[in-house]
């Protein structure tokens, strides 16, 4: 169960990064029933500051002998640097040797690799970062094409808002898709996102209008039971079907019909969780029409099919 949750900060730090793992686990939702987390903010020197990239410094009210107690020990971005505190390198091995998980976000990855924990493991960090990462650490299985990694019991995440998508990925595998989607409408992100890393890497930027395609999407979710084709959101996004392809792919990293796709199997897992519906209900509540489609399309992104998913994760 995730309750306590330590962020390891150190010199450099990235605050955007830090504010992500502060979004997620530091603030109080219960009244709207997530569960509460101890949050920590952890240094080496409990009440002195430590500098951030921005010209600002921060203040960690913890030493590291409160990441004893931490389940998930969250590792922020920070400058890259030759060595890393020894301190800080020690307590995070002795959190791993005692069970805890640790995820690290953007250069976090650094850091873990500085403590050998990254070793012949699959990890990520930002794609800029790649090739240095694997001249440090070339024991380790860098994917420089996702947005995060899961290993069990070490997460790692890409560069700034991928680590979003892992600090959710965390809350959705302990704590089940309502939780997730409680605390990612109120970040106003999706609950999961489909793409990974390539579409950032060198890539020209198309041009488009400065406004977001946000209210499309939130409209969409509400309606994924129904059909939609390219002309039709296109029209209802006041675009031309050019326009609305080339703006759709800039601003979700995806098509249309694949965005569609996943977000109907995030909806049907849920149900799935939530619900005593049949698989065929499933199937045409989240926009699939028939169990067969359904099967097809959540076994591919899922990994398994929704009756073992299920039976597996039923919250009833």
């Amino acid at each position: 169960m995730l309750r306590t949750v330590a962020a390891v900060v150190i010199d450099g730090l990235a605050p955007f990064e830090f504010g992500v793992i502060c979004e997620v686990f530091g603030i109080d939702r219960t009244e709207e029933g997530v569960p509460p987390f101890d949050f920590r903010v952890c240094g080496e020197r409990p009440g002195e500051p430590i500098r951030t990239g921005v010209g600002a410094s921060l203040t960690p009210d913890h030493g590291l002998d409160a990441l004893e107690q931490a389940d998930l020990v969250a590792v922020p971005a920070a400058k890259i640097r030759d060595e890393y505190p020894p301190l800080v390198i020690e307590a995070l091995r002795a959190a791993h040797e005692r069970g805890s998980t640790l995820l690290s976000v953007c250069s976090g990855a650094f850091v873990l690799g500085a403590a050998g924990l990254l070793d012949d493991r699959r990890c990520t960090t930002h794609w800029r970062h790649a090739a240095e990462f694997t001249e440090r650490f070339p024991n380790a299985k860098i994917d420089p094409d996702v947005l995060f990694v899961d290993e069990g019991d070490i997460v790692t995440s890409a560069g700034t808002a991928a680590g979003i998508d892992a600090c959710l990925h965390v809350v959705r595998r302990e704590l089940g898709a309502v939780v997730t989607a409680t605390i990612a409408r109120r970040m106003v992100v999706a609950p999961q996102r489909d793409g990974g890393q390539r579409q950032f890497v060198e890539l020209p930027t198309p041009p488009h209008r400065g406004d977001s395609l946000q209210p499309l999407l939130a409209w969409l979710q509400d309606r994924l039971d129904q059909e939609h084709t390219i002309a039709s959101l296109a029209e209802q996004a006041n675009m031309s079907e050019r326009t609305f392809a080339r703006r759709f792919a800039a601003e979700t990293g995806t098509t249309p019909h694949r965005w569609l796709t996943t977000q109907r199997v995030l909806h049907a897992r849920r149900l799935l969780e939530e619900t005593q519906l049949t698989v065929e209900d499933v199937a045409h509540r989240s926009g699939f029409g028939t169990a067969a489609l359904l099967r097809h399309h959540f076994t591919s992104v899922v990994g398994v099919p929704p009756k073992d998913y299920r039976r597996s994760f039923s919250h009833r």
